[in-house]
């Protein structure tokens, strides 16, 4: 009888950050290295990292918590689709807000999960004490997909 190796790639990662900016790229490059452990895991790696930098940086200048409270990320790759989360102690709820001014360099981080993420919402924490958001994305076309004829969909003017 063949010999399987189980795979010990991790289904789900977490991991607690300092809350602040700084952290953002530190969220990125954590993601970035779970998805190179995963079957296919570059499909999600753009928007992936993407919407996390937004998620986090969101909860770190937006949130209420006290500034010693660590953010918490998570990840999981499940059913094909990459599931992020970002957990905070503050109190107030994300709000999808109008596109931001064309000049602006704030004011678009919601919108770009809203067009980006195929779902995303926001749920209190278990024990109560603040809330997480989270997102669903799924994968980017692949060289698989092309070769099957599942080229994506062009839009045109």
């Amino acid at each position: 009888m063949p010999f399987h190796h189980a795979s010990r790639r991790p289904r789900e990662f977490a991991a607690r950050l300092a809350s602040r900016v700084e952290s953002t790229p530190l969220a990125r490059t954590v993601l970035r290295a779970y998805l190179a452990g995963m079957p296919c895991g570059e499909r999600f790696s753009d928007i992936g990292e993407l919407l996390l930098g937004e998620l986090f940086a969101n909860a770190v200048q937006h949130g209420d918590a006290p500034p010693d409270r660590l953010v918490e990320i998570r990840f999981s790759v499940v059913a094909d689709r990459l599931r992020l989360e970002v957990h905070d102690a503050g109190t107030g709820r994300p709000a999808l807000q109008p596109p931001a001014h064309p000049e602006s360099e704030h004011g678009r981080g919601l919108f770009l999960v809203n067009e980006l993420a195929e779902r995303w919402g926001c749920c209190p924490r278990a024990g109560g004490v603040g809330k997480f958001v989270w997102a669903l994305i799924a994968p980017a076309p692949g060289s698989a997909d092309l070769a099957l004829g599942r080229a994506p969909k062009l839009v045109t003017a």
